[in-house]
């Protein structure tokens, strides 16, 4: 049977707060100590790359996606476990995807909201019950929870939506989550 993998959409960039790259090193330490695997962007930059050089430094298993055209933008991370090159964005995510048990996700700029988005779309149209979890470290999160309770609140979507994401402030809580979430991994070929 395979790992249980998690899938990590954040940041290409550290961001303004230390705090977020203490958290995705720690991410990182955390799934490699619980012996799942790290699926990710491939990019050894910001966040991206923190999550990824914890996990590996841990003994962690690590999977990268990435399209061609970021290879050089995001420096693509080839050292990993597996590293896969796609053509599109699109491609990259329904990999990334395909490829894990849960999702979460920490704090990023478009690609993250877009990737965020998507799985968030493709579990309220019942394509899958995977976990979605935002890290909300130092509340980087709360703009959007608040966006997502106004989509509710305006009628835009079902009450529901707003139980598909679950939220934790830390990596200890995250870890917590994931394992009570009782995730058996699928076998991914």
């Amino acid at each position: 049977m395979a790992k249980i993998s998690i899938c990590v959409f954040c940041g290409s960039r550290n961001g303004a707060k230390p705090s977020y790259a203490a958290e995705a090193e720690r991410l990182g330490a955390a799934l490699a100590g619980a012996d799942w695997r790290l699926v990710y962007g491939a990019g050894d930059v910001g966040l991206m790359g923190l999550t990824a050089r914890a996990a590996q430094k841990a003994g962690g298993e690590t999977f990268g996606v990435i399209p061609v055209h970021l290879l050089e933008l995001e420096v693509g991370k080839r050292d990993l476990s597996q590293f896969v090159v796609t053509e599109t964005m699109h491609e990259r995510k329904k990999v990334m995807f395909m490829n894990s048990d849960a999702i979460v996700v920490l704090p990023g700029g478009a690609g993250s909201l877009d990737e965020f988005f998507e799985v968030l779309t493709w579990r309220q149209l019942g394509l899958h019950a995977k976990p979605i979890i935002l890290l909300n470290t130092e509340g980087y999160w709360d703009p959007l929870i608040a966006l997502v309770d106004h989509v509710v609140a305006e009628e835009f979507a079902a009450p529901s939506l707003r139980d598909m994401v679950q939220t934790v402030q830390d990596v200890d809580a995250l870890m917590t989550l994931l394992r009570d979430a009782g995730l058996q991994s699928i076998d991914k070929g």
